[in-house]
């Protein structure tokens, strides 16, 4: 169960943090170079709103994943770094919860309506925080793996 529940956990944990990769660092500037303002925020609102059920399911399955992990070995007993995991894990699904139920509502809003100015902000702060998740997903992998190396 232990091996079922990890498989579950990284797999999560790739499309989340691989699939924000590619949206920020592969599909955003190509998208950017080839597409004006109304064409790029229309395909955005379609591939993001795909991307981010599919973030949401990852969400559900890294937290139950890790938490029943946990629970399993006890949470007084965890190492120190599953917490920090965690904690970095929560910080992550609270800006991707911000990103879902506050920019990208005022993102879909904008292109129904074509006001692209109120479109592309929200696209904007939507880009930023997802920066902000690599980064905090970046040093979960690292607190992941090398924290792993401290542990006896």
């Amino acid at each position: 169960m232990n091996t079922v529940l990890l498989f579950l956990h990284l797999a999560g944990v790739i499309v989340w943090v691989g699939g924000m990769f590619f949206v920020h660092f592969c599909l955003r500037p190509v998208v950017t170079e080839q597409l004006p303002p109304p064409q790029r925020l229309l395909l955005m609102v379609a591939v993001l709103g795909r991307f981010f059920a599919a973030v949401g399911l990852a969400v559900v399955t890294i937290v139950f994943s890790g938490f029943v992990r946990m629970g399993a070995l006890g949470f007084a007993h965890a190492p120190v770094h599953w917490h920090v995991m965690a904690l970095l894990g929560s910080v992550m699904a609270l800006v991707f919860a911000v990103i879902y139920f506050v920019f990208f509502p005022q993102m879909k809003a904008g292109v129904a309506a074509q006001t692209w100015p109120v479109a592309g902000a929200a696209m904007n702060r939507i880009r930023h925080l997802v920066v902000v998740n690599l980064l905090l997903g970046g040093l979960t992998v690292a607190v992941a793996t090398l924290g792993a190396c401290f542990v006896r």
